[in-house]
């Protein structure tokens, strides 16, 4: 990667991860400070304050990549990031449960997810956009894992309300990032790599294997965000920790939990086991559900079960974007995964409003019901997935093409060993293959296409 290139990526995963310690820091403090805050609030009003920001999300972010087509993607980002600082004073400043609704909501309106990740495509070459795309989402994962252990932290010393100025500053650092640190994008065009084009979406919905990735996602999410309308409640209760030493057992669990998922990564990946593992992670996650049910839990028990919870959570929030690409057609990855957002941003809205439901009417064991259910019903839609194969998406420009030339390249692709598709998109100038980067060398297929047209 050239120094602008990593400057890019750095600075996007910057970005990324402001926005993501803003959304997650509050998870495992919100709870308890709702029920002390607020008179009379109902599990219901919390379970719709943790999970609103996934419904404005859901609803906003294939539209803000649209329009930062038109409008450029900085002016996008930094209108997001503003948004997001907005939702987060009102937040702050919330007299009631429902002002708190209202600030995150707002927060989820700064969705420019698309639109950082289009910004990447800008920014960054064919040759290094995996690895740049790989930096970006391992800044994600970590922001979540960090967000669960500075909630606690940071409410001890500023209060719940100080979290949400906090949050506050870091959409003001976010903003400063895209201002100074972000490259100039010199040439910005549709990226189809990394943008939902709406013409795909009839393809994409249709599509069974990506539908079942699309509910795993919904699922996953649906389940972590109602877990964390009560799992605060659980830890005072049952575990004896007060709000501030929630982190003693959130810190070694999401640092252990990465550990422990690295094997399964390498079995998953380096020796061809993704169904099995990939299904083996739900199944625990579901047992982990069950096993919640009518638990009188102390303080170690809550420990192995929320390690066990986790190592499997962060395995498959590693492997689904991954069968995403694997699953999707070659020039339509792009709306796949938009589609795919969408279903996990919905799946935290739905997930934390049941949650909060089931939990005023029913209880700790109502919640755990729930996504007991919820665990059951992925775990028969993925049990039913075609084992995926190792396969990536590519691109790479071909210059102007003729109809007649368009079928001739497409075959002469298709032939080439380790290419599984090729899509010609003429209007674009452009070539998407998937293939298999263990025996493709993606230098010699470009050289390959440059000898075929000359």
């Amino acid at each position: 990667m050239s120094p602008l290139e990593r400057r890019a990526a750095f600075s996007i995963a910057g970005i990324f991860s402001t926005r993501m310690l803003g959304l997650f820091m509050i998870f495992p403090v919100f709870a308890l400070f709702a029920q002390s805050e607020f008179d009379a609030v109902t599990g219901t009003q919390i379970g719709i304050a943790i999970g609103i920001y996934g419904l404005t999300q859901a609803l906003l972010q294939i539209p803000y990549g649209m329009l930062s087509d038109r409008f450029g993607r900085k002016p996008l980002i930094l209108f997001g990031m503003f948004i997001f600082m907005l939702g987060s004073i009102i937040c702050a400043m919330a007299d009631s449960i429902e002002m708190m609704i209202i600030g995150r909501a707002i927060q989820g309106m700064g969705a420019i997810a698309a639109v950082l990740m289009a910004s990447v495509a800008d920014l960054v070459t064919e040759k290094y956009r995996l690895r740049a795309m790989s930096i970006v989402g391992m800044t994600i994962g970590l922001s979540f894992t960090l967000s669960l252990v500075a909630g606690p932290i940071l409410a001890a010393w500023f209060g719940v309300r100080g979290i949400f100025w906090v949050i506050a500053l870091l959409a003001l650092i976010g903003m400063v990032l895209v201002l100074f640190a972000m490259p100039k994008i010199e040439r910005q065009s549709f990226q189809r790599e990394a943008e939902a084009d709406p013409s795909q979406f009839k393809a994409i919905l249709s599509h069974p294997q990506l539908l079942r990735l699309d509910l795993g996602v919904f699922a996953l999410h649906a389940i972590l965000t109602a877990m964390f309308v009560v799992m605060p409640l659980i830890l005072r209760d049952s575990a004896g920790l007060d709000s501030l030493q929630h982190w003693h057992i959130y810190l070694p669990v999401m640092l252990l939990s990465f550990v422990l998922m690295v094997p399964f990564i390498i079995q998953a990946e380096s020796r061809g086991r993704m169904k099995q593992v990939f299904v083996g992670a739900i199944a625990v996650i579901t047992v982990v559900q069950i096993l919640m049910i009518e638990t009188q839990a102390g303080f170690w028990s809550l420990f192995f079960i929320l390690l066990i919870f986790f190592t499997a959570f962060n395995l498959l929030e590693a492997s689904l974007p991954s069968l995403v690409v694997k699953q999707s057609p070659a020039d339509k990855k792009g709306t796949a995964s938009g589609v795919y957002s969408t279903s996990q941003f919905i799946g935290a809205a739905i997930g934390g409003a049941l949650g909060g439901y089931f939990y005023h009417h029913y209880g700790y064991n109502g919640v755990f019901v729930l996504t007991t259910v919820l665990g059951v019903l992925w775990l028969l839609a993925a049990a039913t997935m075609e084992k995926p194969m190792p396969l990536s998406i590519a691109s790479v420009p071909v210059g102007e093409v003729t109809d007649e030339e368009v079928a001739e390249l497409q075959a002469k692709l298709m032939a080439y060993d380790g290419v599984y598709e090729a899509v010609i998109r003429s209007d674009e100038q452009r070539a998407y293959f998937k293939v298999d980067r263990k025996v493709v060398d993606e230098e010699a297929l470009i050289d390959y296409i440059e000898q075929s047209r000359a």
